[in-house]
């Protein structure tokens, strides 16, 4: 008995598993003549076989030795396998008879051979594993090799990876000599790819090798594929005019093109790194306009305050230079990450993001002049091979400055949906990590709306409110998104109901109601739909309460969660009694809950006692702390916790005074905020040039 025969874990009690012997049993077969019943011939050598075992494990064989076909006649006791390695066969039918295979006692050669074999024979899980192995032992000597038989036997994934591995080595493989045996398919699928990143005369004189190696191959369909447009003036009439390949014509039109069309239209070549940021120093980039330039790409993107960690731009009198960065090498991509400064809760940002390849020429790739934005911007687009990338700011709600604290370019597998240059969220955007905001409302805690918890609310906490007929509640998305559905909580603690409507904003100023129920009688979960449209701002704004003048929101999202294990959350969390007014069924009307708090339930319960309804509860939401004045801001306006300070003792001095939810959404945000939103603290004040920080200081000279 072998010695790894006592290194396999013990079966559990009850269970017999004697697979190792068995597959040792089988394995004698195969050296011995003993019940042999068919003779396999491959090159003039006789392999002894087993109908039966052969059948059980091979579709071929099955087919071959019991499908009707010549072989399967009785009496047939020889077959012949015609080209097919004998040292290949014998390694696959030791494999047959005993399911193991030791891949790296195999030379290189013949583990092809075995490839190439068990595709033919239908070994799937054989032809997986060799294929793992394969793409472990890639190297320059051998990917030519095997990225030639992955084509050939369609192995997808095996191609994928060999053509990863070259495109990061394109210039060794185009000069070695492997690269002269590649098949013509697999030499134009190579060169095709954008990521095959190489010096375009390069390539031509690689194909230049290939033809005159492969003596009797029409190179037309490979030359095709070489971008003649990529090469200098030079290269065209004293190198590819020379050799004779290429028409007179290809190159006076690839010259025309050159001198006619733009420099982005070119179809040029990147190197590709998946889900790798190339906007750092370690691949070459580097800061090449913008003040304070050291701050950007150091990858420090929680060390930043009123005067370091970011970089910035005048945005008037700039000229649309803003903030450029070149990459080490060009580079594809689709997609780009912003941080932008956002210690104080009070600042957007409007933008604009533009991509070259010679910093002359440019692209604009993102258009977020007409939105605002703040803090983490993830942005797609569709993949472009770029060198430069400039980002430039159009407007800062607080002053004339943009502020960039962080910039990632990369190249991600993950998909995406775009619909008009906007991302189409797969999951809920309104969120503290996805660094949404709530900048209106009354909570206890400030995001507590977007918190993502929805079980953990009472009569004290968990909710954010606004008073009936003043003000509303307003969330904050980090950027511009194409939303469709929406889904909130209403307060549900009781049997209590709720009307209210929700619109949408780019800008603040121009509002879109995109759900109505003023005249509806509402409960605990609202699904919403609408047709799709750029979102930016959410605001909610209560009509009723039939238990008091408050309006109360737990939770809020968008898009709406319709998963089945959010619907199921949504039952077990739902008030009792409560029903949906609009979409699926994920609160249904249940029996009542228990009295709270001696409280009777039902909708003209008084509760006085409530936090939930208390007068001295409406306090603004909280204000977060830090040492300094914002950027543009206004000093000595900080207010202490629970209301205190000048800050908090205006605001209760107005609570029940203060703007209509109306003339609320009409307040200018690009100009002066509305009194209201100066009491809660929601937009800071600008200041003299003197007061300013030196985060927002500019040269006037």
């Amino acid at each position: 008995m072998c010695d790894h025969h006592h290194l396999r874990s013990p079966a559990p009690v009850g269970i017999v598993d004697h697979i190792v012997s068995l597959s040792e049993n089988f394995g004698e077969l195969v050296d011995s003549d003993e019940y042999a019943d068919i003779t396999l011939v491959v090159e003039n050598t006789h392999f002894k076989g087993h109908k039966i075992i052969l059948a059980a494990r091979s579709e071929y064989f099955r087919a071959l030795l019991y499908g009707g076909m010549k072989e399967s006649l009785p009496g047939t006791t020889e077959i012949n396998l015609p080209d097919t390695p004998a040292l290949a066969f014998a390694a696959l039918l030791k494999y047959m008879y005993t399911g193991r295979m030791n891949l790296t006692e195999i030379k290189e050669e013949n583990l092809l051979d075995i490839l190439g074999l068990a595709h033919r024979f239908v070994f799937v899980e054989l032809e997986t594993a060799i294929s793992d192995y394969l793409k472990a032992t890639l190297s320059l000597r051998n990917v030519c090799c095997i990225y030639d038989l992955a084509n050939i036997y369609s192995l997808t994934s095996l191609c994928t990876v060999c053509k990863d591995f070259m495109d990061r080595h394109a210039s060794d493989i185009l000069t070695s000599d492997p690269f002269l045996s590649l098949s013509l398919m697999s030499v134009r699928d190579l060169i095709l790819r954008d990521s095959f990143c190489a010096q375009e005369i390069d390539i031509f004189q690689a194909v230049c090798a290939w033809a005159e190696h492969n003596q009797g191959a029409d190179p037309t369909h490979i030359l095709e594929a070489v971008r003649l447009p990529l090469m200098t003036m030079n290269q065209l009439l004293n190198v590819v005019r020379d050799t004779g390949l290429v028409s007179s014509d290809s190159i006076l039109d690839a010259i025309k093109l050159q001198t006619e069309c733009r420099d982005m239209d070119l179809k040029y070549r990147g190197f590709l790194l998946p889900e790798d940021n190339v906007a750092t120093t370690r691949h070459g980039a580097q800061v090449i306009r913008g003040e304070m330039k050291a701050a950007l790409l150091d990858g420090d993107v929680q060390n930043y305050d009123l005067d370091r960690g970011f970089t910035r731009h005048p945005i008037d009198d700039n000229n649309g230079q803003g903030i450029a960065v070149k990459l080490g090498q060009p580079y594809i991509i689709n997609t780009v990450k912003l941080l932008l400064w956002d210690r104080d809760m009070s600042r957007s940002y409007s933008y604009y993001i533009e991509v070259s390849m010679d910093d002359k020429d440019y692209d604009r790739i993102i258009d977020h002049t007409g939105y605002l934005c703040r803090s983490w911007q993830k942005l797609h687009f569709p993949a472009r091979v770029v060198r430069y990338i400039r980002v430039v700011g159009s407007h800062n709600t607080v002053n004339r400055v943009f502020h960039l604290v962080s910039l990632e370019c990369l190249f991600t597998n993950k998909p995406f949906q775009l619909d008009q240059g906007l991302v189409v969220p797969i999951e809920n955007v309104a969120t503290i990590k996805n660094s949404a905001c709530v900048i209106e409302g009354v909570s206890r805690s400030r995001n507590a709306l977007i918190n993502g918890e929805t079980r953990q609310y009472d009569w004290d906490s968990g909710y954010t409110c606004h008073q009936l007929g003043s003000g509303a509640i307003v969330v904050q998305l980090a950027q511009p998104y194409m939303i469709s559905t929406m889904r909130l909580l209403l307060w549900d603690c009781d049997d209590r109901s709720y009307s209210y409507y929700v619109e949408v904003s780019t800008d603040q100023q121009k509002w879109h109601r995109v759900a109505d129920k003023s005249h509806d009688a509402c409960k605990s979960w609202q699904t919403l739909g609408f047709d799709s449209r750029p979102v930016t701002f959410i605001r909610i704004v209560g009509t009723h309460n039939t238990a008091n003048e408050v309006f109360h929101c737990v939770h809020f999202e968008c898009p709406a969660d319709t998963s089945m294990a959010s619907l199921m959350h949504s039952v077990s969390s739902s008030g009792i009694g409560s029903s949906l007014t609009s979409g699926p069924p994920n609160s249904p009307h249940l029996a009542p809950r228990p009295s709270v708090s001696g409280h009777s339930s039902g909708p003209q319960m008084p509760i006085p006692e409530a936090e939930a309804d208390r007068d001295d509860f409406y306090n603004p939401l909280p204000h977060s702390p830090r040492s300094g004045t914002p950027m543009g801001g206004e000093r000595g306006s900080g207010a202490s916790g629970g209301g205190a300070g000048a800050e908090g003792q205006n605001h209760h001095h107005h609570r029940h005074s203060s703007v209509s939810s109306n003339a609320s959404s009409n307040s200018n945000l690009m100009g002066q905020p509305s009194p209201r939103l100066l009491a809660m603290d929601v937009y800071a004040r600008p200041e003299s040039q003197q007061d300013v920080p030196e985060a927002d200081r500019m040269d006037t000279h």
